[in-house]
């Protein structure tokens, strides 16, 4: 008996298979070395920029500006725990499986792996849990921060069913250990600080900034292309503003403000962390 197969089951099929063939590629040339930023057919090593954050800090908004330059290759969160360097391999086979996307020849070219930079964004503290791979001497660093209110009044929005001083607690453990890894650090050729504000409002000098850290070949814009992640929850902003393609100033944006027993050491903590941030890192546009 001759059974036929249907053109939506075959196309199903090629696609598992060319799926199947581009991730064994992907990992044969990642994994063929065993130092961790290594790939066999690269002249130069791979380079890993971690995005250190908080939640609700623009963080996907900065992910898609960064990685609209050709040198830079993310798409948000990860979620991977680094415990050791060879999970920077498991980082860029990540990354590089989760960003192609290839739909006629022309896409062949992203099979090249010349990127100069892959990128992670970190929100957590768990997440971290060697501190020394801070220090490995092919990791650049940017730290992102906002402002208290805005950044717990949208943490309320993100997660209701916390009560306030659960949410503080998160955002006041994450400062300080925002600090405590840029003290750790203390490289300020390698680590980077901008506030979300800073790059709303001061756009073009922290733009300017990014290109002379990261030393890419071109620019940065507040114009990006929209990733095939963008909006997809757990890997970063799911509201629909960050589908604009562009950043978005709210003029009309209501003045926040938070609970008096939360409000006056939310805004104590982030001075601080912009001390110690200030004292450990470049910053992108100077504080006076």
């Amino acid at each position: 008996m001759t059974y036929l197969v249907s053109p939506q089951h075959l196309r199903e099929q090629l696609r598992r298979q060319k799926n199947a063939a581009i991730q064994a590629y992907f990992r044969q040339r990642i994994y063929s070395n065993s130092e961790p930023e290594k790939i066999w057919g690269r002249s130069q090593p791979m380079r890993i920029l971690l995005i250190l954050s908080h939640m609700r800090s623009g963080s996907s908004l900065f992910t898609h500006i960064l990685t609209h330059n050709p040198a830079i290759l993310g798409y948000g969160e990860t979620h991977i725990t680094y415990q050791t360097p060879q999970d920077f391999k498991k980082l860029i086979t990540d990354v590089y499986w989760q960003c192609h996307d290839f739909r006629k020849l022309s896409d062949l070219k992203q099979l090249r792996m010349n990127h100069q930079y892959v990128l992670d964004k970190v929100l957590h503290n768990h997440l971290l849990s060697d501190l020394a791979l801070l220090n490995h001497p092919q990791v650049s660093i940017i730290f992102l921060i906002r402002e208290p209110a805005p950044s717990l009044v949208s943490l309320q929005k993100l997660k209701p069913y916390l009560s306030d001083r659960q949410r503080f607690d998160y955002y006041k453990k994450r400062l300080i250990q925002l600090g405590e890894y840029a003290k750790f650090l203390n490289n300020k050729e390698r680590s980077l600080w901008v506030t979300y504000e800073q790059l709303l409002h001061q756009t073009q000098p922290v733009l300017t900034c990014l290109k002379q850290f990261l030393e890419t070949d071109s620019g940065f814009s507040e114009q990006y292309q929209l990733l095939k992640t963008t909006g997809k929850k757990g890997v970063g902003d799911s509201q629909a503003k960050i589908k604009s393609g562009k950043i978005i100033r709210d003029s009309n944006a209501p003045i926040v403000s938070l609970p008096p027993d939360i409000g006056e050491e939310a805004e104590a903590i982030y001075q601080q962390t912009c001390q110690n941030l200030s004292t450990y890192c470049t910053a992108t546009v100077s504080l006076e």
